[in-house]
């Protein structure tokens, strides 16, 4: 496919369609903590610590978890990592000594846990209603790849209803992968391509079937896909794969979805339509 050609599927981070990352940035904003602590110290405990094995698989979500996340989050060492930039630039810039180590915050990891999928349940008001359209036109496979966790099965999140009036996300997508029911993660290569192998497979299996565009028989490619998702570094392997990408800046929705408008030549977003009377 060339960059300029029309996509036959459109692989969306869960967190494009419904984000838990406004959760952290209120959570240290209300706990005077700094921006993007939170963060760093989870992608710094990568790829052994305990949010990574939860999005494996490899650990349940009980409380041996949250007190091992809640170790990953009091990490001296990693705490002064997070400052070290800031002392350098204040010894480079301003001529003077750095600054003493602030003491490092008290988080409730589990609380904090809760509020993010609590505020994942929420679909984005411009990335869902794009999706449905996406669906609703028949033309692209429609396919989720996300770092996810599983939820105990008498927990109210263990069903995908996160969609609104008790709708199931997952029967959104052609393709649902799960990297916890996988046992891989993103930013794994090996996530991307066992994604691309199952849109080929579902894009051929509608072709025998006469559904979808016909180009479906020909099956799918990494060219032929457009992936969404809000962190670089998982981006990064789609695109050496061969995938087109977008980036879903926090805040910025309503860009990205203008920009898969763009890409698939379909109307995304309500005024779409009338702007272009």
């Amino acid at each position: 496919m060339t960059p300029t050609s029309r996509p036959k599927a459109v692989l969306f981070d869960i967190g494009g369609v419904a984000s838990p990352f406004r959760a952290i940035i209120d959570y240290e904003a209300k706990y005077n903590i700094p921006r993007g602590w939170v963060n760093f110290s989870i992608s710094r405990t990568a790829p052994d610590g305990a949010w990574q094995r939860l999005e494996r698989g490899e650990i349940a979500l009980n409380t041996a978890f949250f007190e091992s996340f809640n170790h990953d989050l009091h990490i001296e060492s990693l705490w002064a990592d997070f400052h070290a930039p800031r002392g350098r630039r204040q010894v480079e810039h301003e001529g003077t000594t750095p600054p003493h180590l602030p003491p490092l915050p008290a988080i409730e990891a589990q609380k904090l846990f809760w509020e993010m999928m609590r505020v994942s349940r929420a679909p984005d008001p411009w990335m869902y209603p794009a999706l449905r359209r996406l669906r609703d036109s028949g033309a692209f496979l429609l396919g989720a790849l996300s770092n996810t966790v599983i939820f105990p099965d008498d927990h109210p999140y263990s069903k995908w209803d996160g969609a609104g009036e008790g709708e199931d996300l997952r029967e959104l997508f052609d393709v649902f992968i799960s990297s916890a029911h996988v046992g891989l993660r993103k930013p794994d290569p090996e996530i991307y391509t066992l994604a691309l192998r199952e849109l080929d497979a579902v894009a051929r299996a509608k072709a025998r079937r006469g559904l979808g565009p016909a180009s479906f028989a020909e099956g799918v490619q990494a060219g032929d896909v457009i992936f969404l998702d809000d962190i670089g570094q998982n981006l990064k392997p789609a695109r050496e794969l061969g995938m087109r990408t977008i980036k879903v800046e926090l805040g910025q929705v309503r860009g990205a979805v203008e920009k898969l408008e763009q890409v698939t030549g379909t109307d995304l977003l309500e005024d779409s339509s009338k702007s272009r009377l």
